[in-house]
């Protein structure tokens, strides 16, 4: 017996519908349609445009419906943080504020609350947005995934895995942390109530015009925690890098660590699928490449890759942690200064800027794999790349090389393929812990391990 899926996955960049068969012994994956998300910036202030984003899942199931002709399940994920304020009737009452836009650049962290949160400290998390704008007339705050799933089936709720990135979350009752909302002035009962991944949210409605009936269930709706379901893992021993454009870098553990030390190496925990935690750390991502890609006019990556690859090792190293790389634009100009300051050599052409990034990449990865550790107690003996940066296979090689540790790349997929997994295990297509959905995946894809050079 198998089941037919639909993953709709949100980028920061792009959105996908992705169509998945999915059985005991299979798990076939296609992309059915892909759609642009590109942000708009209106009298300062850099917005989401969900609706056109709502257009392309619409327009993304109606594809997968003429590819299957039936769905099992639909699931939905997307980047983290970012929020539709709804008024007492359920209605939007603007554009969701994309997490890059400045409103929040005075946060304060306020250190007390990782013992409690156990997440990091970085200004654009909802808190903070909530904060800047208290005077809203919002009456409830759904997450961009809840929101999606809200239109499509008229039920509101907040699915824990992103959640718990808002930084209202207690990360050991896994309750809403009602104390640090009204330390900071939020209304604690702004937010839905809390789902788990794998509960079914309901059924499209008939008004919506497409995939009528079709159940829509809750999964990891945080990306990164669809992405750690795709990790095809085997054992515990391992950190993985969700490579895009942030990377995510970390291990699956039982339970938070909400030391001092932990909150100032800058780990955030974030509830996983089946009640794990995703004890990371952000970096940049190639989002820094991604800027440099379009300043420069650069669109041939793999020719780019080509080039950079002869630039020599470690010429120049950015700290990809930093919060000067967050905005966009003049990414170039703030690499080249940020290598100024530190009496490094500015990297002046396409490839050098390349190669400075994919190698602060791969020192950032190291770090964060070693402080994990040494963090959380977990001994880590192979590391996970998996998203659109295991493609890359420089920065794979690079990274094996500063970890001094076997690299697996792939799937390239993970995000879409952990979704459906949850997806088709709620739907009892197939049953089992995430050991045996990660075997699934290990029996079914192709995977390239990458070992580090002698130094």
């Amino acid at each position: 017996m198998s089941g037919l899926f639909a993953a709709v996955d949100l980028g920061a960049s792009s959105g996908r519908v992705m169509l998945a068969e999915v059985g005991p012994d299979r798990l076939d994956l296609t992309e059915v349609h892909r759609f642009t998300n590109r942000p708009v910036r209106v009298s300062g202030t850099l917005y989401w445009d969900i609706l056109g984003l709502y257009q392309g899942v619409l327009d993304g199931l109606r594809a997968a419906m003429a590819a299957a002709g039936r769905l099992d399940g639909i699931g939905i994920d997307s980047w983290a943080v970012d929020y539709g304020l709804l008024d007492g009737d359920g209605r939007l009452l603007g554009n969701p504020v994309h997490y890059r836009d400045g409103r929040t650049g005075n946060a304060i962290e306020i250190e007390s609350f990782y013992a409690t949160t156990g997440i990091a400290f970085q200004r654009f998390n909802t808190v903070f947005q909530l904060v800047a704008e208290r005077e809203s007339r919002g009456r409830s705050a759904l997450l961009i995934p809840d929101l999606i799933a809200f239109w499509l089936t008229g039920r509101p709720g907040t699915e824990i895995t992103n959640a718990s990135t808002t930084g209202l979350l207690d990360a050991r009752s896994a309750e809403w942390a009602g104390a640090v909302a009204e330390a900071v002035g939020v209304d604690p009962g702004l937010f839905a109530p809390l789902r788990q991944p794998g509960e079914l949210i309901g059924e499209v409605q008939a008004e919506v015009g497409v995939a009528a009936g079709v159940p829509v269930y809750a999964v990891g709706s945080h990306d990164t925690a669809s992405a750690v379901v795709g990790v095809p893992a085997e054992g515990a021993s391992f950190a993985y890098v969700s490579s895009g454009t942030w990377s995510l870098v970390g291990v699956e553990l039982a339970g938070p660590v909400l030391s001092e030390k932990a909150r100032l190496a800058g780990f955030t925990n974030e509830r996983g699928v089946d009640g794990t935690i995703r004890f990371l750390r952000n970096v940049m991502g190639l989002w820094l490449l991604q800027e440099c890609q379009r300043e420069l006019g650069i669109d041939d990556l793999p020719g780019l890759l080509a080039q950079a690859r002869d630039v020599p090792a470690r010429r120049s190293l950015i700290d990809a942690t930093d919060p000067r790389f967050l905005a966009p634009g003049g990414m170039p100009g703030r690499i080249a200064a940020a290598c100024r300051e530190a009496g490094q050599p500015e990297p002046a052409t396409a490839a050098e800027f390349a190669r400075c990034v994919l190698d602060s990449l791969a020192i950032a990865y190291r770090d964060a794999v070693e402080d994990a550790q040494r963090l959380s107690g977990r001994d880590v003996d192979v590391v996970h790349v998996v998203g659109g940066g295991s493609r890359n296979e420089l920065l794979c090689q690079l990274t094996a090389d500063a970890c001094g540790l076997p690299v697996v790349a792939g799937p390239a997929e993970a995000t879409a393929l952990g979704n459906v997994l949850v997806q088709a295990r709620a739907a009892g297509v197939i049953s089992g812990d995430l050991a045996e959905l990660r075997s699934l995946l290990r029996s079914t894809l192709s995977l390239r391990t990458y070992r580090a050079h002698q130094a």
